[in-house]
């Protein structure tokens, strides 16, 4: 079990002064399957009132406005997480029974179905299908698909951008963390098995000292449908889900699950700032 403290910063510089702005955060972890948040705290600056509530996908929303002049938004999300290995069954489930145990509910239904982002490719298309066709279980198809696309996608940043398809990250064979959970997404979704993107953090230093501070960032990667529960992976690291994985929410793709989004009345122009730390506390 790791217990991890994360602080996660961002926001905007604006070119000028905003006279409004309309925003919703998504940053604090819930706890799950694996996970049990100990704290959690978000700061926004300037201060605001804001209202919290969990959306349709089960993610921690923090909504807040903003109605004095500013020229700097800063969020600050800060928690605690215990996190414990997850464990990895095996399913005896076959492409008939995936079939039937996908269209019990609203939740996995809505995840075999095709985003803008999440729409492949005819050749990952084809890739999904072969390996498909050459098992009897899907779960076990779901995995090697995942983790042929990770092998199949260089990691490289600023080659995508974030509202890149995962056609476009296909054509570069390149792209970061969200174009390959994309990618892989739409591969179980066009050979049936509901899948969904999640996002949050990943340690990025598996033998961590215990109070070591490091730089992160924030992660995403993919769960599919396995008939009684949801069986994650990371296919940008080609790793099990673990206890140096924290999630923060769920979605259909990196649409539903932002850390941060917003409207705002001013000048047009505004700079993006990121910055996230990671502490292994025990």
């Amino acid at each position: 079990m790791n217990r991890l403290r994360i602080k996660h910063m961002t926001g905007f510089h604006y070119g000028g002064e905003v006279t409004a702005s309309y925003n919703e955060a998504r940053m604090l972890p819930t706890s799950g399957d694996g996970q049990l948040v100990l704290y959690s705290n978000l700061e926004i600056l300037p201060i605001s009132s804001h209202h919290t509530y969990v959306d349709y996908w089960g993610s921690r929303v923090s909504s807040f406005e903003i109605l004095t002049p500013h020229k700097e938004l800063s969020l600050t999300a800060t928690s605690l997480v215990e996190v414990r290995p997850r464990e990895h069954p095996e399913h005896s489930l076959t492409w008939a029974d995936l079939a039937v145990a996908a269209e019990r509910a609203t939740e996995y239904v809505e995840q075999r179905k095709q985003t803008k982002r999440t729409d492949p490719p005819a050749e990952v298309v084809a890739i999904a299908r072969e390996i498909a066709d050459g098992t009897d279980d899907p779960c076990a198809a779901a995995l090697a698909i995942c983790v042929k696309i990770g092998e199949s996608v260089e990691y490289m940043q600023g080659v995508t951008g974030v509202h890149t398809t995962a056609t476009e990250a296909w054509a570069h064979r390149k792209g970061v963390c969200q174009d390959i959970a994309h990618l892989a997404l739409g591969a179980l979704r066009a050979v049936g098995i509901p899948a969904r993107y999640v996002s949050g953090y990943l340690h990025p230093k598996p033998n961590a000292a215990i109070g070591e501070t490091v730089a992160g960032e924030s992660h995403a990667w993919v769960e599919w449908f396995c008939g009684d529960e949801w069986r994650g992976f990371d296919p940008t690291n080609q790793i099990d889900i673990g206890d140096r994985h924290v999630t923060v929410g769920h979605g259909r793709d990196y649409n539903d699950v932002p850390p941060l989004r917003g409207v705002y009345a001013g000048p047009f122009k505004s700079v993006l700032f990121v910055k996230v730390e990671i502490t292994r506390e025990s």
